[in-house]
């Protein structure tokens, strides 16, 4: 990725940073992004080649290394024991980047209620309890900004995956609320909302010539969202420079929603 035109914050030099989903597509470029701007940073994810390959990658090419943990989010218990570990080894936690999602689609008709309930394990339940771990080590801080990814889909009435629309809808109730409790301890929570985003499992899974078009007919914006889009807006709002910005939806979708 190149990062040569990005922009550059100060007060991310030196910061610990914890992404979740950090090994591929939209976490690959927080990642790197925040290595880029000489964070420290630690990631989680279930595909144990692919993170790997990052790190070498970012080893090569900026002499830093993250600090990769496999981790299933579903699993709170180990969730938060890597969140308490990375704030031992790479000193109090000062960014969360919830980023960890799937997106499978499924009809309303075949939901039960074990794919239900692991829908919002997946996609919803990771985030809380990644919050209530990180949280106490933000407050010895002073601070710190947590970035809540949720989706355009809900809000443009995307059918063909109930469970995860609704999981990210609640999204924003989840950071608007956080955002009032932990306000008081200079702990900003935004969301961003991708949109249309060309990672490759999109691209691979979904993207066909009837997708090119639809893209070009509902985006303000013709071109095409990649991953380093949404980084560029992750960066942001972890920054000094949003010290005022929280509770919000900041939206990246080349005008879509």
């Amino acid at each position: 990725m190149d990062l040569s035109n990005f922009g550059k914050f100060p007060s991310l030099r030196g910061k610990a940073v914890f992404v979740t989903g950090g090994g591929s597509g939209i976490g690959a470029a927080i990642v790197e992004g925040f290595v880029d701007q000489g964070a420290r940073v630690a990631f989680v994810d279930i595909d144990e080649t692919a993170s790997k390959a990052l790190c070498d990658q970012l080893r090569a090419q900026y002499g830093a290394t993250p600090h990769f943990t496999r981790c299933d989010i579903t699993d709170i218990s180990a969730l938060q024991a890597v969140i308490e570990k990375a704030g031992r080894d790479l000193g109090d936690i000062g960014v969360l980047v919830n980023n960890a999602a799937n997106d499978q689609r499924h009809q309303w008709q075949d939901v039960t209620p074990d794919y239900w309930d692991e829908r919002m394990a997946i996609n919803l339940r990771p985030m809380f309890f990644a919050i209530q771990s990180v949280a106490p080590q933000m407050k010895r801080l002073g601070g710190g900004s947590i970035v809540n990814f949720g989706s355009i889909s809900w809000k443009n009435a995307m059918g063909g995956m109930p469970a995860y629309t609704t999981a990210k809808a609640a999204v924003h109730g989840l950071t608007r609320g956080f955002a009032r409790d932990l306000g008081q301890d200079g702990i900003r929570v935004n969301t961003v909302l991708p949109g249309w985003v060309m990672t490759e499992r999109q691209k691979k899974l979904w993207l066909d010539e009837a997708a090119e078009k639809l893209l070009d007919q509902v985006q303000c914006l013709k071109g095409r969202l990649q991953a380093e889009d949404l980084a560029r807006m992750v960066l942001f709002l972890a920054s000094d420079d949003a010290r005022m910005c929280s509770a919000q939806e900041f939206t990246v979708d080349g005008g879509w929603a």
